[in-house]
């Protein structure tokens, strides 16, 4: 199956320079390169995505950021909340297909309560969004889930999961970590390239969407579609063998229907927490308070890609020096795979993934005894 390339107009179609000095000027020159791109194409509408899901589930609630979908097969239980990604593709990348699904993994190590935060593309109505919005709407699917859950965030949804720990340390009971960043002064491709790029690219990005940000167009700007073997990669499967092309097409669908997101939330995720690393350093407000990690005591499980570019172990792992949590409380892993293997990979589920749900399920009350 051919790979489609970008269209030599469209922004993002050009190679990113090697030199990490030069990417201030690339991206100027991706900034005026989609101005008038954007002029001659016009803006088109989102709908939602036609895929199904992998797992059966019914929507719980109906809220402004989010549907939360409930996977559970059982009403009773410790619940379980997966806090999908919010920056790029839809909450799909949790579910991804059999043997490529964290709902799935989890259910088969024996969590039997499983809800997912199924974020919406933004509306025009849902510009002014910001990450208190979506912290707010975090809290109303726990109370209606029921306190305490035991939170599992994915990428950006990791840094999401934390504030929400930290913010409201009685509601959660375990917190599991993915490829998420938090401490953003350790080095990585994609701090840099946000740090380095003009404040007035992520300005124009937000002005040219009316108020939000296109996610075909963050798309075009930061990424391109992956070739058939960089699937294969993540997949961690061969898609020569049988139900490979279905697989390979469902890929596509996926990774081609991007979300909006609202320009306030964007604003503050790149300047806050990618510019100013006001997580990990302090200064962070949410909800009206400051956040401070060391109040996040909660037992924690970080999970790493040996070959993870995006967020590279160093900075995956080192959010266990910034919590209260007791060290003995605290569980680190890493996985050779890239950062969407964490999610979709075949041999991660076969092997990272039943670890961390025999760890959720687990009593942690001989560890306690041992560290007092």
């Amino acid at each position: 199956m051919a790979r489609q390339t970008g269209n030599p107009r469209e922004p993002g179609s050009g190679n990113v320079p090697n030199d990490p000095l030069q990417w201030p000027l690339a991206a100027a020159g991706l900034a005026m390169d989609a101005c008038l791109w954007w002029l001659d194409r016009g803006s088109s509408a989102q709908h939602d995505t036609s895929l199904a899901w992998t797992t059966t589930n019914t929507v719980a609630l109906h809220l402004g950021t989010m549907r939360l979908r409930d996977f559970s097969k059982e009403r009773d239980g410790q619940p379980v909340l997966i806090c999908a990604p919010y920056a790029l593709h839809r909450a799909l990348i949790a579910d991804f297909a059999p043997g490529h699904s964290v709902v799935e993994s989890l259910q088969g190590g024996g969590v039997d309560r499983v809800y997912l935060t199924d974020w919406r593309s933004a509306s025009r109505d849902m510009r002014y969004l910001s990450i208190d919005s979506y912290l707010n709407d975090l809290n109303v699917a726990i109370d209606e889930i029921g306190a305490p859950v035991d939170l599992v965030g994915l990428c950006q949804g990791g840094w999401l999961s934390l504030l929400y720990a930290a913010r409201f340390p009685a509601k959660v009971r375990r917190l599991v970590l993915v490829g998420a960043p938090v401490d953003l002064s350790i080095d990585s491709g994609l701090s840099r390239l946000v740090r380095n790029t003009p404040r007035v690219v992520y300005d124009q990005l937000v002005a040219r969407g009316g108020g939000n940000v296109s996610g075909k167009e963050m798309a075009n700007f930061w990424s391109r579609s992956p070739s058939r073997q960089g699937i294969e990669v993540a997949l961690q499967t061969s898609l020569s063998d049988d139900g490979g092309e279905a697989l390979l097409d469902r890929f596509d669908r996926w990774d081609e229907d991007a979300l909006n997101l609202p320009g306030a939330y964007y604003l503050q995720t790149v300047n806050w927490i990618f510019r100013e690393n006001r997580i990990a350093a302090g200064g962070f407000m949410a909800l009206g308070r400051e956040i401070h990690l060391k109040e996040v005591r909660a037992p924690t499980y970080l999970l790493a890609g040996l070959d993870d570019d995006v967020v590279p172990p160093e900075q995956a792992l080192a959010t266990a020096h910034l919590l209260g949590t007791p060290p003995p409380f605290i569980a680190t892993a890493s996985d050779p795979c890239n950062h969407l293997g964490l999610f979709v990979g075949a041999k991660t589920h076969a092997n990272a993934w039943p670890r961390i749900a025999e760890w959720l399920r687990s009593d942690l009350t001989d560890v306690l005894a041992r560290s007092v």
